[in-house]
């Protein structure tokens, strides 16, 4: 047992190990403040986009949507990192990381936000629309947050997935939360760095996840009412 908590719990190696963590930490805020938003607001366009009647928008988006949920997002980040070198263009890693998870994510994104406007019923558009609101006005005032609420448990857990994700930038050298633990951990050659990554995580993401059960709960008694 004493190994045991020498390897995985000590409190000497934590509290040395603790100022470089921390740092990671403020780089996966920083991070996830950056790839959540990017990958919201490519969702939201190829939403848009997919409200579109032609069939020569609609049918390259969905194959674009179906690839980038498919791909791999470990794999697109590596090929981005390793492979754009070879096309004469070289990116640090949070650009990387960026342009992964503007791909990857804003896919599921859109997806979700898809659902949710087609979730309106058209007859509010054509009723906003006859107050004397444009197209786009009516999109954004009436049907968007409207929208935004019906999907809000399945937008919350994919933005859980993405801020867990962020632990991938650590493959690219990001220097965010994991990447720092690793470090720590080849200093001292011991576990407890990555137990306190592991400690970090649940702390900032469960009242994330427990804010999403409660809106499941809720969303689950109102439809069965």
């Amino acid at each position: 047992m004493e190994e045991i908590v020498q390897a995985f719990f000590n409190a000497e190696i934590a509290q040395a190990a603790l100022p470089i963590v921390l740092q990671g930490l403020l780089n996966t805020v920083l991070l996830s403040l950056m790839v959540v938003p990017l990958g919201f607001i490519g969702g939201l366009i190829l939403a848009m986009l997919a409200l579109s009647k032609s069939r020569l928008i609609r049918w390259p988006l969905m194959a674009w949507v179906d690839f980038f949920r498919a791909f791999p997002p470990l794999v697109l980040l590596i090929l981005l990192f390793a492979g754009l070198p070879f096309a004469g263009l070289e990116l640090g890693g949070f650009a990387c990381v960026a342009i992964a998870f503007f791909l990857n994510t804003g896919a599921y994104y859109g997806e979700i936000l898809r659902a949710g406007i087609e979730s309106i019923p058209r007859g509010q558009v054509e009723a906003a629309r006859s107050t004397g609101l444009s197209g786009l006005q009516a999109m954004i005032y009436v049907v968007l947050p409207q929208a935004v609420r019906n999907v809000m448990p399945d937008l919350l857990s994919n933005t859980l997935e993405v801020v867990k994700l962020t632990a991938l930038g650590s493959v690219v050298a990001v220097p965010e939360l994991l990447f720092q633990a690793r470090q720590a951990q080849s200093v001292t050659y011991n576990a407890t760095p990555i137990v306190m990554a592991a400690v970090i995580y649940f702390l900032i993401l469960w009242p994330v996840v427990r804010l999403l059960s409660r809106l499941e709960n809720r969303a689950l008694h109102a439809s069965a009412r």
